[in-house]
């Protein structure tokens, strides 16, 4: 499926990432940080982010192949306990990933181990489609099966204990899969939100582990 889909995609991808990555993301991350990226799929976002240890967890076969040598791979169905120690890791991120969970359960498993996942005042940053503002479109993939909104996961994240810094309703958007603009274009876009408020269809939320 995700060959198919992302046939011919993968560069105009990889080069969005480019700048997302060191332009947006990077703010939350510190170099020496220890980063998860949950359902990294072909690790565009973790083979650019820079920090101290980089991992990647998702079932998919592909992830071993695209990640950077100093990724590790965590090969697993994230919908079981993860083999990785609690209280490791300093940031924990997804991108269009939660809506392919397959039930809202599976949705609060992955949340409550990424709270034991991470350190305390560790950051949780979540990045996915939201169905207010793309219902049209949202259901055009056959691999979705939860409709999530920023509402709906702001409420699920802080059931997991998380508490929440920041949520942008609308950020990026909804898909990447068609021709990207250039470089400067994407940087200037980052830099004026008023441009998020009529084309993202994406959420953006920043949630944080405190000691309960």
């Amino acid at each position: 499926m995700y060959r198919n889909r992302f046939a011919g995609a993968e560069t105009t991808r990889a080069r969005v990432w480019s700048v997302l990555a060191p332009h947006y993301f990077q703010r939350w991350i510190r170099e020496n940080d220890t980063v998860l990226d949950l359902g990294a799929g072909y690790c565009e976002f973790i083979n650019q982010i820079r920090a101290g240890k980089k991992y990647a967890i998702d079932a998919n076969s592909a992830t071993l192949r695209k990640a950077s040598p100093e990724v590790e791979v965590v090969p697993q169905d994230v919908t079981t306990p993860w083999a990785i120690p609690s209280s490791q890791m300093d940031v924990v991120f997804s991108s269009n990933f939660l809506e392919h969970l397959p039930t809202k359960s599976a949705l609060q498993f992955c949340l409550a181990e990424c709270h034991r996942v991470l350190r305390t005042q560790g950051t949780l940053l979540l990045l996915g489609p939201n169905i207010r503002f793309c219902s049209d479109i949202y259901w055009d993939f056959l691999d979705h099966h939860l409709p999530l909104s920023d509402r709906s996961v702001v409420e699920a994240v802080e059931l997991c204990g998380f508490q929440v810094e920041q949520v942008v309703p609308r950020f990026l958007p909804f898909t990447m899969k068609n021709r990207a603009p250039g470089n400067l274009l994407i940087r200037a876009y980052l830099a004026l939100p008023v441009l998020w408020r009529v084309f993202g269809k994406q959420f953006f939320i920043v949630g944080r582990k405190y000691d309960s």
